[in-house]
């Protein structure tokens, strides 16, 4: 079985954590080689745990932010406290920050301000960003425009958006990953979106335990499951399935800068 990534879910859950180590062992038998675990959504407390879970185990890495949801609560006191426990090396991105229109848990303009302040945080500490948007592409595009990519770039996480959404991302810099929203029946648009990133910046995730794939939609997502959205996505490009699995290991060891395996 081809070793592949989750590039993208939150270990620290409550429906993820109390069996971890059941599920990281599922994701071990899966060859789920790499996790980068997400903090970022509520309180600090989660980036604070996510990070404890990747330094006690070597292929488990963390992200840590403030999500989109959570945008009215990032004051510079939590910003403060991310870039703390960002000097944790196993450490690799900042996020998830960006923009969701959708939901509206935050207000647009708090939204904004956590957006820019995290693309700051990212460019001081030189770590990549990763970004969350839902029903917000054209102006996260000209929020990005504006600032500028962090040098170490970024990655759009569970990306929801059209062909031409993905062909502007691809533009700006980042790397698109895909969900297991990938298997849905009626994701045609997202499929289409999928066949036109390029191959060398092409990921893959869970977002668990959120959005579990087919055949498993509706039950608690988890990393083992991020085989699914593979084979989805290898029978979509008409990929060889060992080769597609080497490049997307490959694309996420050189955004993340993450030691070899």
């Amino acid at each position: 079985m081809d070793p592949i990534v989750d590039a993208h879910c939150h270990l620290a859950d409550p429906r993820l954590y109390p069996d971890l180590d059941g599920a990281l062992a599922r994701a071990a038998a899966a060859a789920v080689r790499t996790i980068v675990a997400v903090g970022a959504i509520e309180t600090i407390e989660t980036d604070r745990l996510t990070v404890e879970i990747a330094e006690r185990h070597p292929r488990v890495f963390a992200a840590v932010g403030v999500h989109p949801h959570n945008a009215a609560d990032c004051d510079e006191a939590r910003i403060a406290a991310l870039a703390g426990l960002a000097r944790s090396p196993k450490v690799v991105a900042i996020g998830e920050t960006g923009l969701d229109f959708h939901y509206m848990h935050s207000p647009p303009d708090a939204q904004e301000r956590a957006l820019r302040r995290h693309l700051e945080l990212a460019r001081a500490l030189d770590r990549p960003v990763m970004i969350h948007c839902r029903n917000a592409e054209r102006r996260l595009c000209e929020i990005v425009r504006e600032t500028g990519l962090p040098p170490a770039g970024g990655m759009i996480h569970c990306f929801t958006g059209d062909a031409g959404a993905a062909r502007d991302f691809v533009e700006l810099g980042f790397y698109v990953s895909f969900s297991g929203i990938l298997t849905f029946k009626k994701a045609d648009e997202l499929r289409a979106a999928a066949k036109v990133v390029p191959e060398d910046r092409l990921l893959i995730e869970t977002d668990a335990p959120y959005l579990a794939p087919e055949p498993y939609r509706g039950k608690p997502n988890e990393p083992a499951y991020v085989r699914r959205t593979f084979e989805a996505m290898a029978a979509l490009r008409g990929a060889d399935p060992s080769a597609l699995a080497a490049r997307i290991c490959a694309n996420a060891a050189r955004l993340f800068r993450l030691p070899a395996a």
